[in-house]
């Protein structure tokens, strides 16, 4: 009997531990001078390690892709995960305001969009089903540019003979407002897609060619400042709403605490980046608020290309307006 007790003592022991252990799903390589998201997740889990909790990094595709991630958060088997917005617009298309181009014009405008428009309390509400939680919206990096193989771009004009990496028809959509043209590619073909030219470029943050190691074959970069890239923090539900009352205070302080580097982070590498593609020999083309001008006006049938509903653009056209 006492070898019974012993027994199942021990068992509950590693179970509390098990339990007590905070596993976070990262979507970068662990870089704090690259990654917004990573300077997220490790400001969070360095702030409830101070409060006494126990926290694991689990490198990025350890644990699968984003559905596969998406499953195991919603299952309560990984307590926290930085995913892809699209994870979450499969539950809520809402979510995608944030992927309209020139909705914010920096991430404190955002800032301000997502608290006058309650919209964590909105999308929470939609996908408590999935008994998933959306904790953060992350910023990746500096506002998305123009990156292409060779072409030089200022303005729309020259896209005209480019064929782009979309991440959707959404995507396409701007593209060919542009005056160009855009072809669905999965992110793990991008590479071999710019190197047989397949695609003359993407829209992504500029530390992204440097993250990813394209920059022998990425040679230009415009700051066009098109869309902020985000990830979204995604927790289970049952774990949040399972831990004790100073537990969940902690996780809610850390989310602050990381909310916080990562905008202080973000101050800096806007120029940092720039700088560092220059370095690898990428050249940079600074466009003038004139220049954007010109994108953000063509960028406008985008709105109506179907990403989302028409009553949620009028919401998120509507808060952006009036927090700008």
């Amino acid at each position: 009997m006492k070898l019974i007790a012993l027994t199942l003592a021990a068992l509950m022991a590693v179970a509390s531990t098990a339990s007590a252990e905070v596993k976070i799903a990262l979507d970068t390589k662990p870089d704090l001078e690259t990654s917004g998201s990573y300077n997220w997740a490790y400001a969070f889990g360095n702030a409830l390690k101070a409060a006494g909790m126990e926290v694991r990094e689990l490198p990025r595709g350890a644990v699968g892709n984003e559905a596969e991630k998406f499953d195991q958060v919603s299952t309560g088997l990984l307590e926290v995960s930085l995913s892809d917005v699209r994870a979450v617009a499969q539950v809520d298309p809402f979510i995608y305001g944030v992927r309209l181009p020139y909705i914010f014009d920096d991430v404190a405008h955002m800032d301000r969009v997502v608290a006058e428009g309650n919209i964590f309390e909105r999308v929470n509400k939609s996908i408590a089903n999935q008994d998933v939680k959306l904790l953060a919206l992350v910023p990746l990096g500096p506002s998305s540019g123009i990156i292409t193989t060779t072409a030089v771009v200022r303005k729309p004009e020259d896209m005209s003979d480019l064929r782009m990496r979309a991440l959707d028809d959404a995507q396409i959509a701007m593209y060919r407002a542009w005056g160009s043209t855009g072809t669905v590619v999965a992110w793990g073909e991008v590479p071999s897609g710019l190197q047989t030219g397949v695609i003359d470029g993407y829209l992504n943050s500029p530390f992204v060619p440097i993250m990813f190691g394209q920059t022998d074959f990425v040679k230009n970069f415009s700051d066009a400042g098109v869309i902020i890239p985000l990830r979204a923090v995604l927790v289970s539900k049952s774990w949040y709403d399972g831990l004790s009352e100073s537990d969940r205070a902690a996780v809610d302080t850390a989310v602050k605490t990381a909310d916080a580097a990562t905008r202080t982070w973000l101050g800096s590498a806007t120029n940092s980046a720039l700088a560092a593609l220059e370095a690898k020999g990428v050249t940079v083309q600074r466009l003038s608020p004139e220049e954007r001008d010109a994108f953000r006006k063509l960028s406008e049938p985008v709105y109506h290309s179907g990403l989302l509903p028409e009553e949620d653009v009028k919401v998120w056209t509507e808060v952006s307006a009036k927090t700008r």
